[in-house]
């Protein structure tokens, strides 16, 4: 189960639409070992295409060593689907290279970056193997 706090699951979300037509994509960090979403990390879609996502290498370059000198891992890779819904594509999974965390996708396709309900889903790929979890929104994660 992925928990998020409410504040995070809004970036997710007001990314995607800005974004749209295109799809948005980022990271959210946290402490290693912890399932704790705490950084959002908006990334650039460097493909700037209404249907695939690529991070840009120099910046994933940068985050990674970010997170590395912050004891960090990627707890949440997110990114959009401006056209069909939320559930990781043959290429989604191909990409889906860190086992430990929640691949979360949104999908702007019904109402864009308008107002309106986005569909916001997790999932867990490892392996090729996709199991979609449930999602909890909290006002704030609980403190440690």
């Amino acid at each position: 189960m992925l928990t998020i706090d409410q504040a995070t699951y809004d970036a997710i979300v007001a990314h995607a639409k800005r974004d749209h037509p295109d799809e948005a994509c980022g990271v959210v960090a946290g402490p290693e070992g912890s399932d704790r979403p705490e950084r959002f990390v908006e990334m650039v879609n460097a493909a700037g295409s209404p249907t695939f996502y690529e991070f840009d290498s120099t910046d994933l370059l940068q985050l990674y060593k970010e997170m590395d000198a912050n004891d960090e891992e990627p707890v949440i890779v997110y990114h959009s689907h401006t056209a069909t819904e939320a559930y990781p594509s043959r290429t989604d999974i191909g990409l889906a290279s860190e086992p430990g965390a929640h691949y979360v996708l949104v999908s702007t396709r019904e109402h864009g970056n308008n107002d309106g309900p986005v569909e916001f889903r997790s999932y867990r790929i490892i392996d090729g193997e996709v199991t979609e979890e449930e999602v909890t929104v909290v006002d704030a994660l609980p403190s440690n």
